[in-house]
């Protein structure tokens, strides 16, 4: 994955500029009575806690941000986000305040998320292991796509199809699953490796598994072993 990259782009959306607001972030604003700029003071309390709420989101982030009406003064605003609320898409930012009097007031936000995610190269029927021509990057706002795309390539190793995906889809984590590489009762290789050492006996698979899923085999001395399903139909022991 490319490092996490933040870029805070703030708009203040002055008189103006009130129908651009009204489109960007729709019913932050009331015909006839436009929003005010921000104070810097709240705009930079505000981009503080974005910058620090952003760390780890897997793209370059955004920020448009809507004036406010009838904002009363304060000598340090504080930024924060209602519980349960997610750094995405549109949402409401509050600001709180205690001196010269105590008030708070929410603002109209919205965060966008450039990144890469993946896309069906070509159709993809029900059942289809997923290749490298199945598969296309693309780059986009990820706060405008489901939150289950893709934006990780590991994780279309190894998957089938769940569904049929058209051309041109993003694909999601819930139309793929696992490749069966274990059947429960199978007779398995079962491989424990370190630092320049490598052991391997069989066992018998308790449960199916999809590969990189956690299965259990006893083995013929009658160990119950646990480890990760591999791409080979092996089970690796964790060291």
């Amino acid at each position: 994955m490319h490092d996490h990259t933040l870029r805070i782009q703030i708009r203040r959306l002055a008189i103006a500029a009130a129908a651009m607001a009204w489109v960007a972030i729709p019913g932050a604003a009331i015909a006839g009575q436009p929003a005010e700029p921000l104070p810097e003071a709240s705009r930079l309390a505000i981009e503080r806690l974005v910058q620090t709420q952003s760390k780890g989101l897997p793209g370059e982030i955004s920020l448009q941000l809507q004036g406010a009406r009838n904002l009363p003064p304060c000598d340090a605003p504080e930024a924060f986000l209602a519980p349960g609320t997610e750094l995405r898409g549109r949402i409401s930012i509050g600001l709180r305040c205690v001196s010269p009097a105590p008030w708070k007031r929410f603002v109209q936000a919205y965060v966008g998320v450039q990144g890469r995610y993946y896309v069906a190269a070509q159709p993809i029927e029900a059942g289809q292991a997923l290749g490298a021509a199945d598969i296309s990057e693309r780059r986009g706002d990820l706060a405008a796509l489901p939150r289950s795309v893709v934006t990780d390539p590991s994780a279309l190793h190894g998957v089938v199809s769940a569904n049929r995906i058209a051309a041109g889809a993003p694909l999601r984590k819930e139309l793929l699953r696992g490749t069966v590489v274990i059947q429960q009762g199978q007779t398995v290789k079962v491989v424990a490796q370190g630092a320049g050492f490598s052991v391997s006996t069989e066992g018998r698979a308790m449960t199916r598994a999809e590969v990189g899923a956690t299965v259990q085999a006893k083995t013929r001395d009658g160990r119950l072993v646990s480890g990760i399903a591999d791409q080979e139909g092996q089970i690796r022991l964790a060291q």
